[in-house]
């Protein structure tokens, strides 16, 4: 659009009617998608199962913290202006302030879901008054206050503009007690006038008795999420504080507690926590919620997408290694999802086996082809003979019919899979030194990676349960029966039936072996006695020898007694069960569609290095700007990289120590050259003002991101902290 005007003027140009569109996320899905044509079914199930498991997370961890919750809760209902009547508050003074201790673990991440749970519960069963504040929030004791009557009050409150008032707590705390009163003073006022509207408020309706308006005084509870991170001169100051309007506001503290109770002997002298009336309240520890997540979420037949056994070993290790978070294993499950349907066409058929039966009829004809390109599919292939190679190879038709049937085999794996993993679980828990892992998740990994019967751990654990005594086995197999009895399956139920047959024998047993016992005694003595009678007498070596090797051949050839041969059949039997169905997920045809293997792709999003990161975007500049003229063949960066660039690559040239007046002078003469200057002119390599104010800020970067350092040394040099090319 163009105007033309003899005089000057102002021209309004309306926008056009068309907006641009806002891409939604199944856009996002769908952009760089690998097999467009089903994209959108492969997002509503990702969708589905997302969806499923977020909201399957929120009970969980409900459930798990019920415990401690419902005791929080019936503390807090103990904290009203009327507590003296209580037994638990019998045992405090009035000028203590009710806390809760609340020990929930290094899993910072996880804290937030614990606290918003509480607080919501605090809300609807409690009281209204409740505030959660954070220690970044709350660097000083005024922004301590100010977010602490927002929160309550849920209106925004004016700080004082006094040069008394901006002094932080550390400095004096007469002006900030000064200030603190007055704002706590308006709490206590708000209180009153809300507790007045809940009370006697309502015109023409019965005030309540003076003693059971009392008695309804809600308590007003402020949650310290994570007390390690707060200023303890802060924090001091206002339990002081607050300890002084105890008897005009219930008030009670939560804190949130990530390392040890200790934390608060720590931050608090004598003097401030002994106005505290402090009970401690331990929260289920990382690794239990771990294992009751995997156990709901992977070891399961009923939730469609698996992973491999890298993925799965990637996720645990950053648990074990990083954070201790379970929210953040399951934002890696829930990334592994979103790449499995992303990156595999063929995860349409990854969903309950009925609408996978369906969704295997409406595949299309490039879909029949990166089927025959799966390595399972080609390892099934070649299992089979000429004329089925050549159906399955050229019949989409006669393929679709297989896939349905492989489809069900899958399942049917599956079904079978678990169950016998959590009896084998149960047998080799209970061994000495754990050869299968202590965890389910251990003895699962191996299971993913090969066959497990091969594992020589696997080997004396079945050498192990041989030896168990009659109670113990019992008992285990037992276990092993109330598993088995979940699961309704046709081998499983089969399975069922024999193992409790061996548990019935294992009763009768009991009669039984008393009367073996009597009829085999004499024939052991018997077999005995010749070979010691033949020690007692002179004998010359050889002849011991071929004594001793005749005890030893009736000690082998001693027959076993009832109990034991019926403990041999119930551990090969297990053996079987094992060797049936726990074959590795590889070893079935099709596990490419609901199993996802790229561990690569979840280490590099989850576990980021970025030190490499940093290295690679200095020394190749190219790949994050595109910018031709940055390209180079020999990997040299060049000289019209940005100065960080440069300042980096003729640091790599230099020792430990950097002299800042011969880089600076390098650093000229190499922008000199991309200025294009004349190199046979005087002025070419020449440090000005604003080279040298480049050079400063490049060196400053360099710095920042902790490649060289200051040093006492030499006063103009720097010390380098890195060491090689990259």
């Amino acid at each position: 659009m163009s105007t033309s005007s003899v005089s000057k003027g102002c021209f309004v140009f309306k926008p056009s009617a068309k907006k641009k569109k806002q891409l939604s996320l199944e856009d996002h899905f769908t952009d760089g998608c690998e097999g467009a044509e089903n994209s959108e079914v492969r997002f509503k199930l990702c969708q589905l199962l997302w969806e499923r498991i977020k909201t399957d997370t929120e009970v969980l961890q409900d459930e798990l913290n019920r415990k401690v919750l419902d005791s929080l809760l019936d503390l807090t209902r103990k904290c009203s202006s009327t507590r003296q009547h209580s037994d638990w508050a019998s045992k405090m003074r009035a000028s203590e302030i009710p806390t809760a201790a609340l020990v929930l673990g290094v899993n910072v991440p996880d804290h937030d879901m614990t606290f918003q749970s509480l607080s919501e519960q605090l809300q609807q069963s409690v009281t209204p008054h409740v505030a959660s504040v954070q220690a970044k929030e709350c660097g000083t004791l005024k922004h301590l206050m100010k977010r602490v009557l927002e929160k309550l009050t849920g209106t925004d409150v004016a700080m004082d503009d006094d040069e008394e008032e901006e002094e932080e707590a550390e400095q004096t705390s007469a002006p900030l007690l000064k200030g603190a009163h007055c704002s706590l003073g308006t709490l206590c006022d708000w209180y009153n006038t809300k507790r007045k509207k809940s009370s006697g408020g309502t015109p023409g309706k019965k005030r309540s008795s003076p003693a059971k308006d009392e008695q309804q005084q809600p308590p007003v509870v402020i949650i310290f999420k994570d007390l390690e991170a707060f200023n303890p001169r802060v924090l001091q100051t206002f339990i002081l504080i607050c300890s002084l309007y105890i008897e005009r506001l219930p008030l009670m503290f939560i804190f949130g507690i990530a390392t040890s109770p200790s934390t608060i002997q720590h931050m608090l002298p004598h003097s401030v926590s002994s106005l505290l009336c402090i009970e401690l309240f331990q929260s289920l520890s990382c690794t239990q919620h771990l294992a009751t997540v995997i156990d709901k979420f992977i070891l399961t037949h009923q939730f469609p997408f698996k992973l491999n056994g890298k993925v799965m070993q990637v996720l645990i290790s950053i648990f074990l290694y990083h954070d201790f978070s379970v929210r953040n294993f399951i934002k890696g499950v829930q990334l592994a999802l979103l790449e499995h349907f992303h990156s595999q066409p063929l995860s349409v058929l990854c969903c309950a086996k009925k609408e996978a039966l369906l969704n295997v009829t409406q595949l299309s004809v490039r879909d029949m082809e990166r089927i025959r390109q799966l390595p399972s599919f080609r390892r099934y292939v070649e299992r089979q003979e000429t004329e089925e190679q050549f159906r399955l190879l050229k019949d989409d038709g006669y393929l679709k019919d297989v896939c349905q049937r492989l489809i069900k085999v899958l399942c049917k794996y599956h079904k079978n899979y678990y169950p016998v993993l959590r009896c084998l679980h149960t047998l080799a828990s209970s061994l000495p030194r754990y050869p299968l892992g202590k965890q389910i998740r251990e003895l699962h990994l191996i299971c993913l990676e090969k066959n497990v019967w091969e594992n020589e751990d696997y080997q004396s654990a079945m050498k192990l349960l041989k030896m168990l005594a009659k109670e113990e086995l019992v008992m285990l197999l037992q276990r092993c029966a109330e598993i088995l009895q979940q699961v309704k399956s046709k081998k499983m139920k089969k399975a069922l039936v024999q193992l409790e047959e061996m548990l019935t024998k294992f009763k009768q047993l009991d009669t039984a072996a008393a009367t073996a016992a009597v009829e085999s005694v004499p024939d052991v003595e018997e077999s005995f006695t010749s070979p010691v009678k033949n020690l007692q007498k002179k004998t010359d070596l050889f002849q011991l020898q071929k004594t001793l090797l005749e005890l030893n051949e009736s000690r082998r050839s001693k027959k076993l007694s009832p109990f034991e041969a019926l403990r041999n059949e119930a551990i090969d039997f297990i053996d079987g069960l094992v060797k049936s169905h726990l074959s590795p997920p590889e070893s079935q045809t099709l596990n490419e569609v609901c199993y996802y293997s790229s561990s690569a792709t979840v280490r590099r999003h989850l576990n980021a290095t970025p030190r490499t990161s940093i290295q690679a975007a200095l020394n190749t500049p190219y790949y994050y700007i595109q910018n031709d003229r940055l390209k180079t063949e020999d990997g040299s960066v060049s000289n019209a990289a940005p100065d960080i660039c440069i300042a980096y690559k003729l640091h790599l040239e230099c020792g430990r120590l950097i002299n800042l007046f011969d880089w600076l002078e390098a650093y000229a003469t190499v922008v000199s050259g991309a200025e294009g200057n004349d190199p046979d002119s005087e002025d070419f390599g020449k440090v000005d003002q604003v080279k040298h104010a480049r050079f400063i800020q490049a060196v400053s970067e360099l710095e920042f991101l902790g490649f060289i350092k200051s040093t006492k040394q030499k006063t103009d040099h720097v010390a380098r902290l890195t060491w090689g090319g990259c």
